[in-house]
């Protein structure tokens, strides 16, 4: 047997053992990709929805800026939080760098964008076929935002599904301000780079295919929500009316 295979097999008993390190790092990940999509969802939701049914001067620059906010290199916001939070900061008396609230922050940060941008782009349409009525009925554009992100839910759905997928393959951002210490703040990317740099290839396949079904589950998920919510703004098939 040789070496590749040999490190998918450890790699594979490691998983079905349950090893306690690969367990401790999966699950701070999920925990900080978790949190951090939970805190953008609240504020990307909202900020979304309000850019999709309202106008005001500066709307187009306001979204030109969104757009590019989506190609930030990870890197460089990882460098932004790093100064943000180090010692010598404006939020340095938090200390928070080099914890798992800087990666919570890091990740917030890139994952905001999107879900603002992907949020608006579902509720812009939503908005075009039937804002017309829902000023008839007197809502104003914040009743009607709120009425658009309940009623498109299950598009939204798939919307947090994509920021959490986002959020849990980063690496560059949260090793400048998490410093991949072990047992603190090692997630799965960080530590897939660290093994395979050390040559510890069995943990770092291990970590490998974890997040693979990881992301691949997202996937699925994304599919199945897509296919439900077809589903159930599909008309009903015969019914006929004298």
């Amino acid at each position: 047997m040789n070496a590749f295979a040999e490190s998918v097999a450890t790699a594979a008993s490691l998983i079905l053992d349950a090893d306690a390190k690969l367990a401790q790092i999966v699950g701070l990940s999920l925990t900080v990709s978790g949190a951090a999509c939970a805190i953008a969802a609240g504020l990307g939701l909202l900020l979304g929805a309000a850019l999709a049914v309202m106008q005001f001067p500066g709307r187009r620059a306001v979204l030109v800026l969104l757009n590019t906010s989506l190609a930030l290199p990870s890197v460089v916001v990882g460098l932004v939080v790093y100064l943000l939070l180090s010692r010598s900061g404006p939020l340095g008396e938090y200390g928070l760098l080099f914890t798992p609230g800087a990666m919570v922050v890091a990740q917030t940060v890139l994952v905001l964008p999107i879900l603002v941008a992907l949020t608006r782009q579902a509720l812009q349409g939503a908005w075009e076929q039937q804002g017309e009525q829902l000023r008839s009925l007197g809502a104003s554009r914040l009743t009607a935002g709120l009425l658009l992100l309940w009623d498109e839910r299950l598009a939204l759905l798939t919307v947090l599904l994509a920021g959490f997928g986002r959020a849990v393959s980063e690496v560059g951002a949260v090793m400048i301000v998490g410093g991949n210490i072990d047992g603190h703040t090692r997630v799965m990317t960080t530590a897939i780079a660290l093994e395979t740099s050390k040559g510890d290839l069995p943990l770092a396949l291990a970590l490998g295919l974890v997040l693979l079904v990881v992301v691949l589950g997202l996937n699925a998920l994304i599919a199945l929500v897509r296919a439900w919510a077809a589903r159930a703004h599909a008309p009903v098939a015969g019914l006929a009316y004298d």
